[in-house]
Order: C-alpha cells, then sequence, then structure tokens
C-alpha cells in the first residue's frame, strides 16, 4: 500500500494506460455495423449487397450510388420489407452525411435484416473516394 502512496502518478498512468487499451474492444459495438467506401464496393462486388439510399427524393435525385434504391428513412419501416425480399442479403444503408444511415440501421435490424449496415460518412465520403454517383 506503501508503494501505491508513494508512487501515485505511476499508479494513475498505468491505470490510464490500460483504460485507453480497453478502450477500443469496449466502444467497438458502436462501428460494427459502419463501413467505410471501400468496403461497400466490396461488398457489393461480392455479396450483392443491396444499397437502399435513405434521403429524400430531392436529395436522391442530386446524387446516389449507381443501382441504389430510394427509401426515405420515414417510410422505412413500412418500405424496406416490400422492397426488399431475401433478408439474408447484406443491406447498406446511406444518406447525405451518415447520420440518418446510422438509425436506418437499427429499423432494418428490427425487420429482421441482420446484416444491415451504414456508409460512414454517407454519400460526402463516397463522393471523396471519388467512387461514381449516379443523378436523375
Amino acid at each position: 500500500m506503501s508503494f501505491i502512496i508513494e508512487n501515485w502518478m505511476l499508479f494513475a498512468l498505468a491505470i490510464a494506460s490500460g483504460a485507453l487499451l480497453l478502450w477500443p474492444s469496449l466502444n467497438a459495438g458502436a462501428g460494427q455495423n459502419a463501413l467505410a467506401p471501400s468496403a461497400v464496393v466490396q461488398m457489393m462486388n461480392k455479396e450483392k449487397a443491396v444499397i437502399v439510399d435513405v434521403c429524400s427524393p430531392d436529395e436522391y435525385a442530386k446524387g446516389h450510388v449507381g443501382g441504389s434504391k430510394n427509401i426515405p428513412l420515414d417510410r422505412l419501416e413500412s418500405d424496406l420489407a416490400n422492397s426488399i425480399k431475401n433478408k439474408k442479403l447484406p443491406v447498406v444503408l446511406v444518406c447525405a452525411s451518415g447520420a440518418r444511415s446510422h438509425r436506418a440501421v437499427a429499423t432494418a435490424k428490427k425487420l429482421g435484416f441482420e446484416r444491415a449496415y451504414s456508409l460512414v460518412g454517407g454519400m460526402g465520403a463516397w463522393r471523396e473516394a471519388s467512387l461514381p454517383v449516379e443523378t436523375t
């Protein structure tokens, strides 16, 4: 006990180091359903992932991932199951920044789509990665 009292700074540093090492594993649940644009492209090519854009029709018309379906977030719960019959396929949800698609993942999982993911950074990250964008 006297060692801890005499060397409290070293002890505090050891505790802080341990906490920082554990932080990624404790926080892993937050980002496990989020994919970078490159991972989305791989999933589209290898596993025939379905891309669902949860933006408004106006935002969708200004630019979206090629081949994506537009189901606005407020209609996702009622329309997703009708649009995608095979719930085993991976579903990647996309929006402008990634915030709405992150919420949409929870809705998709509630509907039985266990392989639902969000595009990290949304269409902004997609464009930044120089990936193709379609407009209507």
